[in-house]
C-alpha cells in the first residue's frame, strides 16, 4: 500500500488519504480485547504517533484531600489514547465546575503504552490494485491503548466530602467513554462519606 500522502480531519475523526481512498479511524471494539502478546517497545517501532492524552494529573496537586474516588474496570480491556483523552476532558470540565479549580485533584492512573496496528484494507471499485490484501499483513502503527486488569483503577478524584457525589457523577461520564463495563468504589476516607 502506498505511504500517506495527507491527512483530513472530518467531524473530529482522522482520516488517512491514500491517493484517492479516505479510510476512517476503525471502531473502539476493534481493539478492546487483549489477545495478542504485548507490543510495548517503541524503540523498535518506527512512526508510532504520539498519545492524545494531553495530562495526567489535574486540579489542584498540592493539596492532600480526605476522600478518594476510584473508576475501576470490571474485565481485562485495552483502553486506547483516544478514549482515556475523551474521558479526562468530560470528567475534568465537570469536576471543575462543580469543586473548583483548587478543590479537586483528577488523576489517570494508566499510561497508553500498547502499540497498536492495522493492516490497512482499501475498498471500493478498483482498490484490489492498491492493496495488497493479506501479504506482509503485520500492519503499521496507528496508535497507542493502555492495557488494564481486571479490577484495576484507571481514573481517581481526589476531593472533600461533601464533593463526593460530584466526583462520583463526573466518574459515570468517564465510564461512558470506556470500552468496557467499570465501577465507582470510595478508596481513601469512606467513613467520612455520609450515605
Amino acid at each position: 500500500m502506498r505511504k500517506i500522502k495527507s491527512y483530513f480531519i472530518i467531524k473530529n475523526e482522522i482520516k488517512h488519504d491514500y491517493g484517492g481512498i479516505i479510510m476512517a479511524l476503525r471502531p473502539g471494539r476493534c481493539y478492546r480485547g487483549v489477545d495478542k502478546p504485548a507490543y510495548t517497545r517503541k524503540e523498535y517501532v518506527r512512526g508510532v504517533p504520539q498519545p492524545k492524552v494531553v495530562h495526567y494529573v489535574m486540579g489542584n496537586t498540592s493539596v492532600e484531600f480526605p476522600v478518594e474516588v476510584h473508576l475501576i474496570v470490571k474485565d481485562d480491556v485495552q483502553i486506547r489514547h483516544n478514549a482515556l483523552e475523551s474521558a479526562r476532558i468530560v470528567g475534568n470540565k465537570y469536576t471543575q465546575n462543580k469543586c473548583g479549580k483548587l478543590g479537586y485533584k483528577f488523576q489517570i492512573r494508566v499510561y497508553p503504552h500498547q502499540i497498536l496496528r492495522e493492516n490497512k484494507m482499501a475498498a471500493g471499485a478498483g482498490a484490489d490494485r492498491i492493496s495488497d490484501g493479506m501479504r506482509l499483513a503485520f500492519g503499521k502503527p496507528i496508535g497507542t491503548a493502555a492495557r488494564v486488569r481486571k479490577g484495576q483503577k484507571i481514573i481517581t478524584i481526589s476531593t472533600t466530602p461533601e464533593k463526593v457525589n460530584d466526583a462520583k457523577e463526573a466518574l459515570r461520564r468517564c465510564a461512558m467513554k470506556m470500552p468496557v463495563k467499570c465501577k465507582i468504589e470510595i478508596g481513601k476516607g469512606a467513613e467520612l462519606v455520609k450515605n
